[in-house]
């Protein structure tokens, strides 16, 4: 799912090109969730299924990340959508941020998103929030993810001190915090 394009950040060098992993750090490329899906890499490819997914739940999407992030756009288009996708894919390669598509398993449906960025502000080493499309919201899937992703978080990513925003705290807590420096 699109999010906003990756600024640099004051964060330590960790000897790799991105500055805020390890150098020899491998980032999962699968990652099973109950009920028959899975987290994998999102690639321009998906912009099909994610069109339909970010454009049926962009009402809601927007009111979870439109302050912070202005997204998703009304007027979002195919080649926007393709050019962005392509641009978080290009990110993952050299560890500048992730972006995780959640699929059914045929990878005939794209339900939600986890994105693990560099912080941009203050007292975390990672940000990372999700999301999954409306049909999904309270359901057996959506819990699972819940549950799934700050244990991933904690058993395969080299981090410390990540702050899931929209969990720890609310949107409109993280826009209140100042900003790293760049």
């Amino acid at each position: 799912m699109s999010s906003p394009p990756t600024s640099p950040t004051a964060t330590p060098d960790k000897s790799s090109p991105s500055g805020w992993l390890p150098a020899d750090f491998r980032h999962p490329t699968r990652v099973e969730v109950p009920y028959g899906h899975h987290l994998r890499p999102i690639r321009a490819e998906d912009t099909d299924l994610d069109m339909v997914a970010v454009m049926g739940s962009r009402e809601r999407l927007w009111s979870i990340y439109g302050e912070a992030w202005g997204w998703p756009p009304a007027d979002m288009t195919h080649e926007a959508d393709r050019a962005d996708l392509a641009r978080h894919a290009a990110e993952m390669e050299t560890h500048e941020s992730f972006n995780y598509a959640l699929l059914d398993t045929d990878e005939t449906a794209l339900l939600g998103c986890v994105y693990i960025d560099p912080p941009e502000k203050p007292g975390a080493d990672a940000e990372i929030s999700w999301w999954v499309v409306d049909e999904c919201v309270g359901t057996e899937l959506e819990a699972a993810l819940d549950e799934l992703v700050p244990r991933w978080i904690a058993t395969d990513w080299p981090l410390e001190r990540p702050r899931y925003v929209g969990r720890d705290l609310t949107w409109a807590e993280w826009i209140a915090l100042p900003d790293l420096p760049r």
